[in-house]
């Protein structure tokens, strides 16, 4: 069974820092979860962050006397979960789905900040792939079709894992072979 799968992530050049990640099953099950433990400073200076994925993100921007002059996590949102909470839950969704196969678009980085939840690739949990299939390298096997385009304009890793699946079944439902 197919799960499709996005994340948010810091990426500095030298490491990738989990922000959220949403997961969406073939059979309708959905996980979403921000990283309580994200290194929030860090991401609010990064303009592209910033401008694209934190406004997705469950925020508190007023104290409730005045406008906060930045946002701050709000960490007792529900969707906010500790990395090893996140890690154990990700487990128990994969652990629970037959036969994985994970798709991703433009999944490398995805698959490492899914690794890197349990520490390095061979603390893998039993069930859970060593690779990602990308859903850009069969766009290209298939000769580069159109594809459905994404509403909404804010990165949310749920709603980019939705349209992951959306995309997918277009693919699924092209004959195989290259297209002129």
């Amino acid at each position: 069974m197919r799960i499709y799968y996005d994340s948010e992530f810091l990426e500095d050049g030298r490491t990738i820092e989990l922000i959220s990640i949403g997961l969406v099953a073939e059979d309708g099950r959905e996980y979403y979860a921000v990283n309580w433990d994200m290194p929030w400073r860090r991401i609010v200076r990064h303009e592209w962050l910033r401008a694209n994925v934190v406004p997705s993100l469950p925020v508190v921007r007023h104290d409730g006397i005045r406008p906060l002059r930045k946002p701050f996590l709000d960490r007792a949102h529900p969707d906010v979960k500790r990395r090893a909470r996140i890690a154990d839950e990700v487990r128990d969704f994969l652990q629970a789905t037959p036969d994985v196969e994970l798709w991703a678009s433009y999944g490398a980085y995805d698959h490492v900040v899914l690794c890197q939840l349990w520490g390095a690739m061979v603390d893998l949990p039993d069930g859970v792939p060593m690779f990602t299939r990308d859903l850009q390298q069969e766009a290209a096997r298939l000769g580069n079709p159109p594809l459905p385009e994404q509403a909404g304009g804010f990165h949310n890793a749920l709603a980019d894992a939705r349209h992951v699946k959306t995309v997918a079944e277009s693919l699924t439902a092209m004959p195989t072979g290259k297209k002129e």
